[in-house]
């Protein structure tokens, strides 16, 4: 039996109307879960009620009656989520954006007017029409604006481009009390108070709800490249990447993935990996304002690549061959899901990587298992899976989780890049966070939400 009360469930209907209003396991069994390994993945609470408002207004009475309720609210995205971030941990509401998906694109601004609920499709194809042309990328196209902004998200073009945060410029937050807060708006400069917006981003959802966003675009590239620059071994490969980037060249994208996983990937799409030599490889995404100057770049990234040893490249010009490549690239974590138990998003300063990489080698090694790697090598992080080993117990997988960790801390390096806290890394956080950091984060919660009921068990130990 529920213990939501029917008085509650009705008030809900009153302020979205009945059609907006989902209850039962079988109907909320689609809102309740992510992307993260089910091996981690903390187990959600089926007694929740989904509710779909349209617009902040709706938003803001849903929190009013949550707050007289003492009822927690569970804000979701797209459920693309690697850290269990959207699960609810409790009895409560989940608060879905589906409607809420709206995008005007105001081109003399160069900016998008946004709703939580659009996705980063979405906002690529509004963009692209528009003539203009959103620079990151993070992550699955299904991704929703609210929750990429929530966590923060990074992904392959943070190198050249930035992450989320360096592209919103404003916000329209709705408080865990229900007040309606715009911060910024379509402005390059605002120095008018503590910066709250900024705090707000990559706060998981755990300090208010993000009903709006306005989103800086730019002029499109019209030149674009992708090269595949194969290597005998990660060392060179790796040694590659900071002489890439001191020689002023700055890709959109600089990834790094090893033969095992990238032909897995290809296979499982049915697909093959069009590099026939190397056990490594960097997949570099070249974008200028002309093809003389792609040109010029590609010649200087693949003699520079040549001193280290690089084998022979390829280069795919025409967007059908490198949306081929990439979509190999992206779909390398679904290939690898059912055989592992934790994918990581440690990340280090970039010229570390080459350290950082040998150590996870050699915890691999001491453990004899395999922990397959890849990522972001331009920025510093590299996506390392503990994979599942026959008569492990969690305890062992959670020593190699701990050692990788204290491996990139070791380095100046931080335990999350991307993915973020959520539900699964709470347990890191006393381990690997000063304890004032997590002192003051409780206490800007407190502030915030001093009923506790927005996205409870998330982010904070």
């Amino acid at each position: 039996m529920s213990s939501l009360s029917l008085d509650f469930i009705e008030k809900l209907k009153a302020i979205v109307g009945e059609d907006w209003v989902v209850q039962g396991e079988d109907l909320v069994a689609s809102y309740v879960l992510d992307e993260t390994p089910p091996p981690i993945r903390p187990q959600p609470h089926l007694d929740v009620v989904v509710v779909k408002p349209d617009s902040s207004e709706e938003v803001s009475e849903i929190l009013k009656l949550a707050n007289q309720y003492n009822t927690s609210v569970f804000p979701r995205g797209g459920g693309t989520g690697l850290v269990g971030g959207c699960i609810p941990t409790a009895s409560g509401v989940i608060l879905s954006f589906e409607r809420m998906n709206r995008i005007i694109v105001d081109r003399d601004n160069l900016m998008a007017e946004a709703e939580a609920g659009a996705t980063l499709r979405d906002l690529l194809n509004a963009s692209d029409e528009a003539g203009l042309f959103f620079p990151p990328h993070p992550g699955d196209e299904g991704a929703q604006i609210g929750g990429l902004i929530a966590c923060n998200a990074g992904g392959s073009r943070a190198i050249k481009t930035g992450v989320m945060r360096n592209y919103v410029r404003g916000l329209e937050v709705v408080l865990p009390t229900g007040e309606i807060l715009k911060l910024g708006g379509k402005l390059l400069k605002n120095n008018f108070g503590f910066d709250l917006m900024q705090l707000i981003i990559g706060s998981e959802g755990t300090l208010a709800v993000i009903a709006k966003a306005w989103i800086r675009l730019y002029p499109k590239f019209p030149a674009t490249a992708t090269l595949i620059i194969p290597f005998e071994s990660r060392t060179t490969a790796v040694k590659a990447v900071p002489k890439i980037l001191h020689a002023g060249i700055l890709p959109l994208a600089l990834e790094y993935v090893e033969k095992i996983p990238i032909e897995r990937s290809a296979e499982h799409l049915g697909l093959k990996w069009p590099c026939r030599v190397g056990e490594s490889f960097l997949i570099v995404i070249l974008a200028e304002q002309s093809n003389e100057a792609l040109y010029s770049q590609c010649e200087r990234l693949l003699s520079l690549c040549e001193e280290f040893g690089s084998l022979e490249p390829l280069l795919a010009e025409s967007r059908e061959e490198q949306e081929y490549i990439l979509k190999i690239r992206s779909e390398i974590y679904s290939s690898l899901k059912p055989d592992m138990v934790d994918i990581l998003d440690a990340t280090v300063p970039p010229a570390s990587i080459g350290f950082f990489m040998d150590e996870v080698e050699r915890i691999a090694k001491r453990y004899n298992t395999y922990l397959p790697s890849y990522g972001h090598a331009a920025d510093g992080n590299i996506h390392v899976h503990i994979m599942k080993e026959q008569g492990w117990r969690m305890e062992d997988y959670d020593k190699v989780r701990d050692e990788i960790y204290a491996a990139a801390v070791g380095l100046d390096g931080t335990i999350t890049g991307e993915h973020g806290v959520g539900a699964v890394r709470r347990k890191s956080v006393d381990k690997f966070l000063n304890p004032t950091h997590v002192k003051l984060m409780k206490e800007i919660k407190r502030i915030f939400d001093p009923k506790n009921i927005l996205n409870p068990g998330k982010v904070l130990p």
